[in-house]
């Protein structure tokens, strides 16, 4: 069976700590595929928000 996880976080560092944490228990023959994606979109004039997300496309 193929599987998604799914990974979203505001700062890229928690994304890849999160990633990491999930792909160590995963045996590396299950792993398919990885997609990244960042959108960044404008707060109010000071702030710019960051949404960084990917998903882990995987066997079981």
């Amino acid at each position: 069976m193929i599987q998604v996880k799914v990974f979203d976080h505001e700062h890229e560092k928690d994304l890849e700590s999160e990633m990491n944490e999930f792909l160590e228990g995963l045996d590396d023959k299950k792993l398919l595929d990885i997609k990244y994606n960042v959108a960044a979109y404008q707060e109010d004039e000071d702030e710019q928000i960051y949404c960084f997300s990917a998903m882990v496309i995987y066997r079981t």
